[in-house]
């Protein structure tokens, strides 16, 4: 049972009176992982999400949780998911520990079960200190740990949370994607989101979706090698910006270049290569060999948001 993955989706499709929400998608998520399903507002993902929780009917395909299949066998499928919703459902009127008591009762625990795990969710959601206040009174990051130890509170082996992080502050977003990070132990997690820099710090694996379609599927390291050929070089050298540009004019593999004055006798280039050669070496040997002193070299990294550009523009391309 354990080698079964955590989701198994094939060949999925849903229509809403004939508009394609998602378009014959197919991918896997193995016990353990933290995946990102990634895109821009209607992209899929929602829509993917639901059908997964088993809230809502797929047009065809197979989606199977933990071996079970959600149109077949959606209450043991229920009782294997935790979810969290865009919109989190609370009951504003209810204090938090109360709150989190009922639930963990309507999702078939007893008393005494129910009450060890509401203190661990709310430990692990850092909600001790507000296990009493209403929860209507409480700040949107207070209530989306709310969310959060609701999903929890049963112990599901797949957590499923639709933009968890929209609406928080700076402080609040970093101590949701520390506590969705640590879940990784002991749950399987799925995440959508459009704030591309957050998933690449808490998913292990992306799903990048488009217009109801998956265009990537990969590590976020490997996502980054499909544009490793274009990643600019950063050097910093101390020579007279004149005899720079002459350099970079005259070197094979330099499709273009930036010199700019960075302090001092010091100038930033910036080149980018052509056909994909790391530039590095050359440039080290001549300044080596002209005595030019070499203050930083390195590669830009591209940033998630660079990868889904590029993947959806080269998409909107094909179509056109």
């Amino acid at each position: 049972m354990s080698q079964i993955p955590m989701i198994e989706v094939s060949n999925l499709t849903k229509r809403y009176a004939g508009r394609t929400a998602v378009a014959d998608i197919s991918f896997t998520v193995g016990r353990g992982e933290i995946v990102g399903l990634l895109g821009p507002n209607g992209a899929g993902k929602s829509t993917t999400m639901r059908i997964l929780s088993t809230f809502l009917p797929a047009t065809s395909g197979t989606v199977r949780v933990a071996g079970f299949d959600v149109f077949r066998e959606s209450v043991e499928v229920r009782r294997r998911i935790g979810f969290m919703p865009e919109n989190n459902p609370l009951y504003p009127e209810m204090r938090v520990r109360e709150y989190l008591k009922y639930r963990a009762r309507l999702k078939g625990l007893g008393w005494r079960r129910s009450r060890e795990r509401v203190a661990t969710v709310m430990e692990q959601c850092g909600l001790t200190d507000v296990d009493r206040r209403i929860i209507g009174q409480l700040s949107k990051g207070y209530k989306q740990r709310v969310g959060l130890a609701d999903a929890l509170v049963h112990e599901p082996d797949l957590i499923i949370l639709d933009e968890p992080t929209i609406g928080l502050d700076p402080n609040q977003i970093r101590s949701v994607r520390q506590l969705i990070k640590s879940l990784a132990d002991r749950h399987t997690v799925l995440i959508s989101t459009h704030i591309l820099p957050e998933a690449e710090m808490m998913c292990s694996r992306m799903l990048i979706l488009y217009a109801g379609e998956i265009l990537a599927a990969d590590t976020p390291e490997n996502l980054q090698k499909l544009m490793q050929g274009s990643s600019p070089v950063v050097a910093e050298i101390a020579a007279p910006a004149e005899a720079l540009r002459a350099a970079w004019a005259a070197m094979p593999g330099v499709l273009q270049f930036d010199v700019a004055a960075s302090g001092g006798d010091f100038h930033r280039c910036t080149l980018t290569p052509r056909d994909g050669c790391d530039l590095r070496p050359e440039i080290f040997l001549l300044a080596r060999e002209r005595g030019w002193v070499l203050r930083e070299l390195m590669r830009s990294r591209h940033s998630l948001e660079d990868v889904y550009v590029q993947v959806t523009q080269r998409n909107e391309e094909e179509e056109n």
